[in-house]
């Protein structure tokens, strides 16, 4: 496998798991040194253990700013920089408007927005001159769905991020990019969604299935490299055509 990592230094927040266990994985594979967070130390040990020596695990909660300083730090003394941060933590949640209480809000709006500021503004200083991050939205943000109105605005806040930073920090030349992923097959998303449910997405897909954590973890993969350094302040859709394209069954 072709090493466009080495020497690399990468930060993932929400690493133990689906999509951002995904990327772990495959930059690491490709040489970088990875360090992910997650709020189960368990769960974190175990992915370091499996990943090996080029994954650094530290604990804590991408909503908790002293957290997140403790990231910083240990980065700082163990590192010295950053050579790209994906900022992956987040969670789906999907209720009516009307029954969404003010805890149930700010829950959201912490880990779908909240976290993902306050990573970047963090890790900022350390990142190098020339550097990338990469922000995870969602398809949600490009479509209006029932039962999603506070999930899908806090996407398209994060998704915002992107351009807006990719301006803020365009003196270092530090590229700011956001995917979109639709429904992929994550412990979440099976945990959440039905077999049958699962059936009637795919068939809604142009692609004809829901997308593979991998696939994320290879166009993020893609937006960290040097192959994409002319691309920045920008979203891409990692949906299988779901956002764009009907399919033809369904006309």
């Amino acid at each position: 496998m072709t090493k466009r990592f080495t020497d690399k230094i990468v930060l993932i927040t929400g690493g133990t798991s689906g999509m951002g266990l995904a990327t772990a994985r495959k930059l690491s594979a490709e040489g970088a040194q990875v360090v992910i967070t997650g709020r189960d130390k368990v769960r974190l040990d175990a992915v370091v253990a499996e990943l090996g020596p080029h994954v650094l695990g530290i604990a804590g909660d991408a909503t908790d700013l002293n957290d997140l300083d403790t990231v910083v730090s240990t980065i700082r003394d163990r590192f010295g920089r950053l050579d790209a941060v994906f900022a992956n933590a987040g969670i789906g949640a999907f209720a009516p408007a009307s029954s969404v209480t003010e805890a149930e809000f700010h829950r959201v709006v912490d880990a779908n927005f909240k976290s993902v500021f306050f990573t970047i503004q963090k890790t900022i200083p350390l990142l190098v001159d020339g550097g990338s991050i990469v922000i995870n939205s969602s398809f949600a943000a490009h479509r209006g769905l029932p039962d999603s109105a506070l999930y899908s605005a806090t996407k398209a806040a994060a998704l915002n991020l992107a351009r807006t930073f990719a301006a803020e920090l365009s003196p270092r030349r530090i590229r700011v990019n956001s995917i979109s992923p639709g429904y992929t097959d994550t412990p979440a998303f099976r945990a959440e969604t039905s077999a049958a449910a699962q059936t009637a997405i795919a068939n809604s897909v142009p692609a004809a299935r829901i997308g593979t954590s991998e696939e994320v973890a290879a166009a993020v993969a893609f937006l960290v490299s040097a192959e994409a350094a002319y691309i920045n302040g920008q979203d891409l859709l990692i949906d299988g055509g779901l956002t764009t394209a009907t399919p033809a069954a369904m006309l």
